[in-house]
């Protein structure tokens, strides 16, 4: 008797299915699907250029600004230091007062000085009636001597005594002048206009000749100096860049400077670079420069901070937009546009700004292509369709001439 074949799905028994289990059948059926749709030729569509406004750069005139850091200064700072020992009787201004010549700062107690002085005046009463004396002696013996009375030698001798005694006078004289001065010492009175700075004594101190602080400083701030350096290399480029045959003609070529102050704003008025020292501090490699600002207002006060600006017309270098640029690692860059349109960034060595664009003096050449704008969904070598912009349309939107602050 025969046993009854049972007929059974060939397909679940294929060879390159007997491994799958049955809950990724249907993974393994869009496999073969997606092959077999990759085998009959058909391709992905292809990726299009972004189109990118590009400029071509040139040099162009323009006035850069070099900033240098300085350091401020009244034209007078004089500080106040008595010429006298005593105590402190009155202070007569507040720190930060503003005083005129003359006025009254500080009094010390004058009472020893008035003493000094009325006995210096009653030595000189001595002396003087001493004199007078002498005077007498001489008179009564010139007469006597004549008519040979009495001998020339007590006639001398007296003349040698009005002598002491006239030199008696002069001392006194002088030590009545020197009890006045000592005496004008205790008033202290301002040397200038100016503002007053930190006064570390209160009434009732001690002071005097050997008092290591000045009782306060007088700062004349009509003017004030800025005290700025160059290193050699910029001094060099001031020797190059202005004309005269020495530094003091040049110094008389150099435009009005600005000065920055330290909240980042211009001082409204402008001021002239007077003096350079004549030589480099000895470790330093930098040389000192002054320039003098108008302070009628009394907008600055010495010892503040800022920065001196020094405008000057440049026409060779390259100016790039610096919204075409981009940082890296403390380094700017923008993208040039070569051959078959791919771009490449290149590093830019920057000399000053101007408006708002960088100067360049390396890094691009005039003539280049760069990519305006758009530059952060770039990457070296990515292909652009490059829409050319004019380089004049843009200094007339943004002028060279305007210094960044």
């Amino acid at each position: 008797m025969r046993v009854p074949i049972k007929k059974t799905n060939v397909t679940r028994h294929h060879p390159r299915f007997n491994n799958i289990p049955a809950l990724l059948l249907p993974v393994a059926a869009g496999v073969l699907l997606y092959a077999c749709t990759q085998s009959s030729g058909s391709t992905p569509p292809p990726v299009t250029a972004p189109a990118l406004p590009v400029v071509t750069i040139q040099t162009a005139p323009a006035i850069t600004y070099r900033d240098f850091s300085a350091s401020l200064e009244g034209k007078q700072d004089v500080e106040i230091r008595p010429q006298v020992d005593g105590y402190l009787e009155k202070i007569f201004v507040d720190e930060g007062a503003f005083v005129r010549k003359g006025q009254p700062l500080f009094k010390i107690n004058d009472r020893a000085y008035r003493e000094q002085l009325n006995n210096a005046k009653a030595i000189l009463l001595s002396a003087r009636a001493g004199l007078r004396s002498a005077d007498i002696n001489v008179s009564r013996l010139q007469p006597l001597v004549a008519n040979q009375v009495v001998s020339d030698v007590q006639l001398n001798t007296a003349d040698a005594s009005r002598s002491g005694a006239a030199a008696g006078v002069a001392q006194a004289e002088a030590l009545v002048q020197a009890a006045e001065v000592n005496l004008g010492y205790t008033l202290i009175t301002a040397p200038a206009d100016g503002y007053v700075g930190r006064i570390p004594f209160k009434t009732g101190s001690r002071v005097g000749l050997n008092t290591i602080d000045p009782l306060t400083t007088v700062s004349a701030v009509k003017e004030l100096y800025a005290y700025f350096s160059m290193s050699e290399k910029d001094f060099l480029v001031f020797e190059q860049s202005f004309p005269g045959n020495s530094v003091e003609e040049k110094l008389k070529h150099l435009p009005e400077a600005e000065l920055v102050l330290a909240d980042n704003s211009v001082y409204p008025f402008k001021g002239k670079i007077e003096t350079v020292t004549g030589q480099f501090q000895p470790g330093m490699g930098s040389i000192s420069f002054r320039a003098v600002f108008p302070n009628a207002e009394g907008l600055l006060r010495s010892g503040g901070t800022g920065r001196v600006r020094i405008p000057q017309n440049s026409s060779h270098f390259l100016a790039v937009p610096q919204e075409s640029t981009f940082e890296l690692q403390d380094k700017v860059f923008a993208f040039a546009v070569r051959d078959s349109n791919k771009v490449l960034g290149v590093p830019l060595s920057i000399n000053a700004k101007s408006g708002n664009y960088y100067l360049v003096d390396s890094g691009l050449h005039a003539g280049d292509r760069i990519v305006y704008s758009g530059i952060d969904r770039l990457r070296d070598g990515t292909v652009i369709q490059p829409q050319n912009i004019s380089f004049d349309s843009l200094l007339r939107n943004n002028p060279l001439n305007t210094p960044l602050h």
